[in-house]
């Protein structure tokens, strides 16, 4: 069985500063601004939140989409 990870590690586009972040549960973040250079990081087009676009995973609500079902015991 497969959880969900809450913590990611985010790549500036703009200066490539990778910090770890840890994911809001039942949300996606919009915009996140860079703790090295202050940029404002923002989604890529089709992207729902700057850590599906920049993250080393997914946010929790897209790793919730992508999870295959769990087995039912009958």
């Amino acid at each position: 069985m497969h959880g969900i990870t809450y913590d990611s590690d985010l790549t500036c586009p703009n200066c490539g500063f990778t910090m770890q972040v840890r994911m809001p549960t039942d949300a996606c973040l919009y915009f996140h601004k860079c703790s090295h250079c202050k940029a404002l990081m923002r989604p890529k087009p089709g992207d729902c939140c700057v850590f599906c676009s920049y993250g080393s995973v997914p946010c929790p609500p897209r790793q919730r989409q992508t999870r295959p079902p769990t087995q039912s015991k009958d």
